[in-house]
C-alpha cells in the first residue's frame, strides 16, 4: 500500500518522521550489483535532502537491472514505511522485496527466499509516495535487506534515496544489560546474589 506525502512539511517535523537514517551502520550497508562501489551510502540521508543528488547515486552495472541493499542499524528499530527516489527513463526500480534481519544473503537467496513483505512501486521521482510496512513484521529490526528485481524497462536501476520511517529502541545493538531473576529460599542468598552482580552491562 502506498500513501501520498501530501501534508505541509512546515506543520509537521517530517526530518523527525524520517529519522532512521541517523540509526544506520553506514561502516557496514553495502549493495551488491553496484556499478561504483560504497555508492550506496550515498542514498541515506536527511528527508529534506531526499532530492540532491549532488552527493551521488546507486546504480546497477550495466545491462543489469537488479540490485540488493542490506542495511545495518546501530539499535534495534520499527519499521512504518519506505520511501524510495528512482531515476528517470525507465531506471526507478519497479518492485521491492524486504528481508529482515538476514545478513549476507545473495541474489540467489533473495530469490528463492520468501520476503516479509514486498511491494510493487511506482516511479516516485519527487519522494511523494511511500510504502507502508505490515507494521506487526517489522518490530526489532536489526537489520534490512531490500532486494529491487527490476526497473522500467531502463539499462540499469538508479536509486537517489532510501527513506525509513519508524522509531528507534533503546536497545543498542553489541550491547546486552542482562537481569538474573532466581527463586532460592535463603533471602541472604538473594542479597549475595544482588551484591555479586544480579546485573551485569557488557559494553
Amino acid at each position: 500500500m502506498a500513501c501520498m506525502h501530501d501534508h505541509s512539511c512546515e506543520d509537521h517535523d517530517c526530518s523527525a518522521n524520517w529519522s532512521l537514517y541517523k540509526h544506520i551502520d553506514f561502516s557496514k550497508a553495502s549493495a551488491l550489483n553496484e556499478s561504483v562501489s560504497g555508492s550506496v551510502k550515498s542514498v541515506f540521508k536527511p528527508w529534506e535532502s531526499r532530492l540532491n543528488s549532488s552527493e551521488g547515486f546507486l546504480e546497477s552495472n550495466d545491462g543489469d537491472p537488479e540490485l540488493l541493499v542490506f542495511i545495518p542499524f546501530t539499535s534495534d528499530v520499527k519499521i512504518k514505511s519506505i520511501s524510495v527516489v528512482g531515476g528517470t527513463n525507465g531506471t526507478s526500480p519497479s518492485k521491492m522485496r524486504a528481508f529482515i534481519n538476514r545478513d549476507g544473503i545473495d541474489f540467489s537467496d533473495a530469490q528463492t527466499m520468501q520476503p516479509v513483505q514486498e511491494w510493487d512501486l511506482a516511479e516516485n521521482l519527487h519522494g511523494l509516495l511511500e510504502y507502508q510496512t505490515r507494521y506487526s513484521r517489522f518490530q526489532s529490526v536489526g537489520s534490512l535487506t531490500l532486494h529491487f528485481p527490476d526497473n522500467f524497462g531502463g539499462d540499469t536501476t538508479q536509486i537517489y534515496y532510501i527513506g525509513l520511517r519508524g522509531e528507534a529502541t533503546q536497545l543498542k545493538r553489541d550491547v546486552v544489560a542482562t537481569i538474573v531473576y532466581e527463586v532460592m529460599p535463603n533471602p541472604s542468598d538473594h542479597k549475595t546474589r544482588a551484591e555479586t552482580g544480579g546485573m551485569s552491562h557488557v559494553e
